[in-house]
């Protein structure tokens, strides 16, 4: 009897549970059928699944047919669930894709349809509900044809002429056997199924057990079988824990056989920084095949097989063991981002650990830890998720967390051809790398390849240089938003013969492609949702007037019986709540449907830019400029200078040149040339421009030229339509800076003044502002030194000009933080402040405000060091000899110091 692996999947409430319990029924598995809406469903085993009625895990049932032992997977429908149905796919020998007889096929029936395809997966389809009035089989099977395949074929009436001939037409062989023999053997219609020639379609009713017998039978009948390798081989798809807590690990034998006590081993992630810390060898200490929610435990799973291992500790969702090098991912990634509430007194780093558990059982799940801000952040699918991980989060670790109201997930591209250079020189160190960076195709993600000689630079750095590339999430520079949609290239290199370490490149690497980014005109991208909103005739107005409010895309189909469907795109930002409106003005009646239909260019790029208010520069760990060597150290130079300072010549204009016929010797880049004589001679403005002209924007790709193009969202393609918001990077405006110190927060913090201040707080006071004027003289900013004055019978705030810098001595009943907290909450956007104190409570607000935070052991430490390199410049002190703050604060320092600040 062969084995054949089978996954349901259908859009949400399309009655795959159902549909499932009637193909255990009808095989025997289960005696009696359950029901959804009665909570007893066989394979509905977790609570919240029974109480809202939806699948939310994928579950495994063994059945057998007539001529089929099927290993039967129900997957979720719900959108929010999608990433969970999508790593199914990876173990599927076949599926069963349901569409309702009512509803049609809708817009995440087309996502399943086109995951199945880039699996290639043999699918047959099932329509239910067609014991309802309003399903009729000729309507419904016209649009299938229309929307999904014109091989879609109807087995209703097996062993007909019309049958053979409508699988004939879809194959050349099968219509040259059909004209000789008047039919088609089983054997080749199970080869055009297998080859995703045809597809075989079903009518029937799952709730009531019509059409599902025929369905099981075609299923053993026309399934071909597979064949497996006799190398051991099996693809992990699945992670999760049992009621004991034991990590199991479900997966495919895809060759040969795995036993009880069988040693493993893997390779690890991929994107992993450190390959060989990943790599690991364990023992397997049970294998269980699951049905429902009981297992059979076993010695042996052979091919075929898909179980459940103990043991494993440090297998993926993904990965594959054995002969299955490969590491899938998903294509469906989280598009929203909330940030995890916990209670109070619950540490977030500590907790952290426990939540990587569910995250290694939920593919849709990503979380971040936030260094920054101290929070964890949590990147899923939608609003469903959110209840669903609140109380796993309960159950699991006994915490009451919750969600903030989230926000959008965004993704970056570029729109044009740009080269992005790297060095990493510092002393002893060696690596130079070039990339090309060109715009990719809608959906494509990172194409990352090498196009470089290999006696420019050795395989072995190169394959090191690419890794690199792939082993993060790499930022864009708009943002800081994950790069998607592009083509990356290796062009060239250069490694030391001995002093390149594998460290070096990883340097060189980064800043190459931060580097590119900073030139290219970058594209900010957003999730889009492809909808179906199905509407009384009487609220199309309203819709249509909503969707294009909504920068949606549509086209409208009328459907009879005062019905009317719109069809469309629309940014999911804007349409993910539009659900509650549509119940409001149909009365209820109005249906909206919506799935993801990617990534395109953001509708309103310049809110989002003002929102995040992201420097790249600022960034320390993504830096775009290079480490140069010079007299023995490394000297750190600007991005935008990088490509002048370059050993390797720019892999661009020598392809520009080359083209052109204008030699071997191209331009070095886009800054400096070489004339005869050796002697660099720099570019004049006029002949840069003219460069960049003839480079830059040459080769633009159809759907992605010019500066003054955009994108009009149509299918699955980008079409220019109206000017799109691209952005090259430029530094934003200089904002005026403000320093405001907590004085008594700062005299007490210092010894030395809070000695001082022990005998005379006037005196310590004055020091202080001694100490600022002079360190203000150097770094030119708006000084403000605020003191508390509180406690005095009906002070008013009193403002003084105390020789270069303010002073501000608070009203009554006001404290210096609150003052400082009222300047921040008014100033913190307009100017670049910065406030100096350590009180904790005051930095938590001062942060949240925009502001940039010293701490008072901070400020000393600055202040002496500035104090020490002005009396050095000067000649008060030795060279290299260190004052301390106490010979700083005597009488004689603080006369050189003013005696300097005057002069200057």
């Amino acid at each position: 009897m062969k084995k054949a692996v089978i996954g349901i999947l259908a859009h949400v409430d399309a009655g795959k549970t159902t549909l499932s319990e009637a193909l255990l029924y009808v095989s025997g598995s289960i005696r009696r059928l359950g029901r959804v809406d009665k909570r007893d469903a066989f394979l509905d085993t977790y609570v919240q699944e029974r109480e809202r009625g939806i699948t939310i895990f994928s579950k495994q049932a063994v059945l057998k047919g007539k001529t089929a032992e099927i290993t039967l997977l129900d997957t979720p429908g719900h959108v929010d669930f999608s990433t969970e149905m999508e790593r199914t796919l990876q173990v599927l020998d076949g599926a069963v894709l349901m569409i309702s007889g009512c509803d049609g096929v809708q817009g995440h029936t087309l996502t399943l349809w086109r995951l199945l395809k880039r699996y290639q997966i043999p699918v047959f389809l099932f329509v239910n509900k067609m014991d309802r009035q309003e399903a009729e089989e000729k309507a419904v099977f016209q649009s299938i044809k229309e929307q999904l395949s014109e091989a879609c074929i109807s087995f209703s009436q097996p062993d007909t002429e019309a049958f053979y001939e409508s699988i004939a037409v879809c194959d050349e062989h099968a219509f040259n056997v059909f004209l000789e023999k008047g039919k088609i053997e089983k054997e080749l219609i199970q080869s055009l199924i297998g080859e995703r020639k045809i597809f075989p379609c079903f009518f029937g009713s799952a709730l009531k057990v019509s059409g599902v017998e025929e369905l099981l039978n075609a299923l053993g009948e026309y399934m071909p079988e597979k064949v497996y390798p006799a190398a051991f081989g099996a693809r992990v798809y699945k992670i999760t824990r049992d009621e004991q807590g034991n990590r199991l690990t479900h997966m495919k034998i895809t060759g040969g056989s795995l036993k009880v006590r069988d040693v493993l081993t893997g390779e690890g992630r991929e994107k992993a920084a450190d390959k060989e810390s990943q790599k690991w060898e364990e023992k397997v200490n049970q294998i269980r095949v699951y049905s429902g929610e009981k297992f059979v435990a076993t010695q042996e799973a052979e091919a075929g097989t898909v179980c459940a291992v103990t043991g494993l500790t440090n297998t993926f969702a993904g990965e594959g063991l054995g002969a299955e090098k490969e590491i899938l991912y998903p294509e469906l990634a989280p598009v929203l981002c909330y940030r995890v509430l916990l209670p109070e007194g619950v540490d977030g780093l500590k907790i952290l650990p426990r939540l990587r558990e569910l995250e290694e059982e939920e593919p849709q799940l990503h979380l971040l830890w936030d260094e920054k801000n101290r929070e964890i952040k949590v990147q899923i699918m939608g609003q469903v998720q959110i209840e669903v991980y609140r109380n796993l989060i309960r159950e699991r670790f006994g915490v009451e967390a919750d969600f903030d109201a989230g926000s959008i997930v965004y993704r970056e591209t570029i729109g044009n051809r740009v080269e992005g250079v790297g060095h990493f020189e510092p002393l002893r160190h060696y690596a130079e790398v070039h990339l090309l960076l060109e715009p990719g195709e809608p959906g494509s993600g990172l194409v990352i390849e090498a196009d470089c000689s290999e006696d420019t630079l050795a395989l072995n750095w190169q394959r090191l240089i690419l890794t690199h590339l792939k082993e993060k999430d790499h930022l864009g520079v708009l943002t800081g938003a994950p790069i998607t949609d592009m083509k990356i290239t290796l062009k060239a290199g250069r490694a030391h013969p001995k002093h390149t370490e594998g460290g070096d490149f990883r340097q060189a690497t980064y800043r190459a492609l931060r580097q590119g980014l900073m030139q290219a005109e970058s594209i900010l991208l957003e999730p889009y949702y492809a909808f179906s909103l199905e509407i009384p005739d009487q609220s199309v107005g309203r819709a249509m007037t909503d969707l294009e409010q909504m920068q949606g895309s549509f086209t409208l189909e009328h459907r009879g019986e005062g019905r009317a469907v719109l069809r469309g795109t629309a940014p999911m930002a804007l349409l993910q709540e539009y659900q509650k409106q549509v119940l409001a003005y149909t009365r209820g009646e109005g249906q909206l449907y919506c799935t993801m239909a990617g990534y395109y260019p953001c509708h309103n790029t310049e809110t989002v830019l003002r929102e995040k208010a992201y420097d790249p520069l600022a960034d320390v760990e993504n830096t775009p400029h290079s480490v140069f060597c010079s007299h023995g150290a490394g000297v750190i130079v600007e991005w935008d200078q990088v490509p002048a300072y370059m050993h390797l010549e720019s892999c661009l204009l020598k392809e520009r040149a080359l083209k052109a016929g204008e030699g071997e010797e191209p331009p070095v880049y886009l800054s400096r040339r070489k004339e005869k004589g050796g002697e660099a001679v720099w570019l004049g403005t006029d002949e840069i421009d003219e460069i960049l002209n003839r480079t830059s924007y040459a080769n633009g790709r159809e759907n992605r030229k010019g500066v003054k193009t955009g994108w009009k969202k149509t299918g699955t393609k980008r079409e220019a339509d109206t000017p799109r918001q691209v952005r090259t990077y430029s530094p934003a405006p200089k904002k005026e800076e403000y320093l405001l110190v907590d004085g008594y927060n700062v005299i007490f913090a210092w010894e030395e003044l809070k000695e001082l201040a022990a005998e005379n707080l006037d005196g310590a006071r004055g020091k202080l502002l001694d100490l600022l004027c002079n360190y203000q003289a150097v770094k030119k900013c708006n000084l403000i030194a605020v003191f508390d004055a509180y406690r005095l019978a009906g002070h008013p705030t009193e403002i003084l000009d105390y020789h270069n810098i303010h002073v501000v001595y608070t009203r009554e009943a006001e404290t210096a933080d609150q003052y400082i907290e009222k300047f921040a909450h008014e100033n913190g956007k307009r100017y670049d402040v910065t406030v100096a104190t350590s009180d904790g409570l005051e930095q938590i607000i001062i942060t949240g405000e925009g502001c940039r935070l010293i701490s008072s052991r901070e400020l000393q430490e600055e202040i002496m060091q500035v104090s020490q390199q002005v009396l050095e410049e000067f000649g008060r002190v030795q060279p290299g000899s260190k004052i301390t703050l106490r010979e700083l604060l005597s009488g004689q320092q603080v006369r050189e110091m003013e005696k300097i600040r005057e002069d200057s």
